[in-house]
């Protein structure tokens, strides 16, 4: 199996599977009981906060534990929005966000507020000057990914927040979950409020990530009940799952830059490639995310050679998986401006560190071979 979907979720490694079975198994009680076993549980959820915080270069009260980066995502833009909407009900975010992101506002619009999408290049980058340009009196919330999911776009997160440092009583939330182990991010110089996480994109576990929120920040909570996770997020907490998430950010830390090299030079090989092919239209910019490149191939639908791939054992996608079954157009790519052929035939290949040479050279004769075979059945 050739696995390239690496942006949808990623293989867990083997020693976060084996933290969650030891914690599941020997750690079961619930932090919030008062008993010794509670209370060796509780101690193992402080421990788990502080290394996060060590690894991510916050406080350990700046991490709140979360089921990954929907939910992450929910609570910093709903969380921001209602706790803050007696000052402002404008908001500001662009029109190439996760459908996590974007679904939040659009219920929010549905609420009474008011938001700004802000437009993008053909790159798919955002220009901080117009988030500027749409800052109002009563803007309380700026939110921005670090990398698109589609295209890779590194966006100019630490510009925005910068000019941003100027309007303190705008919050500026960013959305980390393609960029974490892939790019730089500070999320103190930055001037970031809040920043989410996710686990299963960093060869962690589904269902555990976290939202990084700087002391000074309130959200009103989408959960309510007991008081976990400094009470913005009641529930029993998953402690086997927490403990899964920080190991997997250990080991991204272990040889990073090796890593991240190692991803560069496959993205270069796999870009080479697909530069040859008459037929591909590369729709990433050169200088994006080291793991993801989007491409076209312009009269053809994805799922088709998305399937007839599967069939050879080569995983790839199209769009977001959070919206793949969604109608054919990307709405990324729209954004971008780019004719409807590409905008409906696009595909993402996304890598990770145990992607090899072989593999991408494998995959670019299977592509041949699956448009070889269709343009025949074509005509």
């Amino acid at each position: 199996m050739i696995y390239l979907d690496n942006s949808a979720t990623t293989h867990p490694h083997y020693e976060v599977l084996e933290s969650f079975q030891k914690v599941a198994d020997q750690y079961f009680a619930n932090p919030s009981s008062v008993h010794r076993f509670g209370s060796e549980a509780e101690r193992l959820l402080d421990r788990s906060r502080k290394q996060a915080a060590q690894l991510l270069s916050v406080d350990p009260q700046e991490v709140v534990f979360t089921s990954g980066g929907t939910e992450g995502n929910n609570m910093a833009i709903k969380g921001i929005a209602l706790q803050h909407q007696n000052r402002g009900k404008h908001l500001i975010t662009t029109l190439i966000e996760h459908p996590s992101v974007m679904e939040a506002f659009k219920a929010l619009e549905t609420l009474g507020f008011e938001v700004t999408y802000i437009n993008v290049d053909q790159n798919g980058e955002v220009n901080p000057e117009d988030i500027q340009k749409a800052l109002r009196d009563d803007t309380i919330l700026v939110s921005v990914m670090s990398v698109n999911n589609e295209l890779g776009t590194i966006q100019p997160v630490q510009k925005i927040g910068e000019l941003l440092k100027a309007y303190p009583k705008v919050f500026f939330h960013v959305d980390h979950v393609q960029g974490l182990g892939k790019i730089e991010l500070s999320v103190k110089e930055w001037g970031i409020d809040l920043c989410t996480l996710s686990g299963h994109k960093i060869h962690g576990l589904k269902g555990t990530g976290a939202l990084l929120m700087q002391k000074h920040v309130r959200v009103f909570p989408l959960l309510h009940g007991g008081s976990q996770e400094a009470e913005v997020r009641a529930g029993t907490e998953n402690l086997p799952g927490t403990v899964a998430f920080v190991k997997a950010l250990r080991l991204l830390h272990e040889d990073h830059k090796q890593k991240v090299n190692h991803l560069r030079r496959m993205r270069t090989i796999l870009w080479e490639g697909l530069m040859l092919r008459d037929y591909c239209k590369i729709n990433s910019p050169e200088d994006g995310a080291p793991h993801i490149i989007n491409f076209s191939i312009p009269g053809y639908k994805p799922e088709v050679i998305i399937h007839a791939l599967g069939e050879e054992g080569i995983f790839i996608s199209t769009k977001s998986a959070c919206s793949s079954k969604q109608p054919d157009v990307s709405a990324v790519l729209k954004a971008c401006n780019l004719d409807y052929e590409r905008t409906t035939s696009a595909l993402r290949v996304s890598l990770s560190t145990t992607n090899e040479k072989e593999e991408i050279d494998l995959f670019l004769k299977k592509l041949d071979q699956t448009v070889e075979n269709l343009q025949a059945t074509m005509g």
